[in-house]
């Protein structure tokens, strides 16, 4: 019997799979817990239908990411921060800071994907790699200034 996954199923596949199954697990177990369907003309054709949009959206996505790279490769940021003594900061500048400065300009960046190559505890200017997408990536730089 074949039949599509709804969800992922471990060791048999992921969502929208077509897998060959036993006769009674695929109708006792799988159809039954709503993990699969039969595997139909119309079930067949909705899957490649699902399938040729997620290829779609990720295309999109990846064009979108390079899009911004091409925007925020190179730029300068500037952070002000308030310092002690000599230029020392009252903590470390974190990736969330960076990610702060960068959605007030203009650009949606999680804080998981800025990478801060050094910990920032002194007034200067830094590289901070931003991931965009999977395959994008750019480099931007941080001047953090006394208030």
């Amino acid at each position: 019997m074949k039949v599509i996954l709804l969800k992922d199923v471990k060791g048999l596949g992921k969502v929208n799979d077509i897998v060959s199954v036993n006769d009674g697990y695929g109708r006792n177990f799988l159809l039954k817990q709503g993990l699969a369907r039969e595997s139909t003309a119309n079930n067949l054709n909705d899957v490649k239908m699902k399938k040729g949009a997620q290829a779609e959206h990720a295309r999109r996505e990846l064009e979108a990411a390079k899009e911004t790279k091409k925007k925020l490769d190179g730029q300068k940021f500037t952070l002000k921060v308030k310092t002690g003594d000599a230029g020392k900061l009252y903590g470390a500048v974190t990736a969330m800071d960076v990610a702060d400065v960068l959605k007030k300009a203009g650009y949606d960046v999680d804080k998981k994907n800025v990478t801060l190559k050094s910990q920032i505890k002194s007034v200067g200017t830094y590289e901070v790699k931003v991931k965009l997408h999977t395959e994008v990536s750019c480099e931007v730089s941080l001047e953090v200034e006394a208030e």
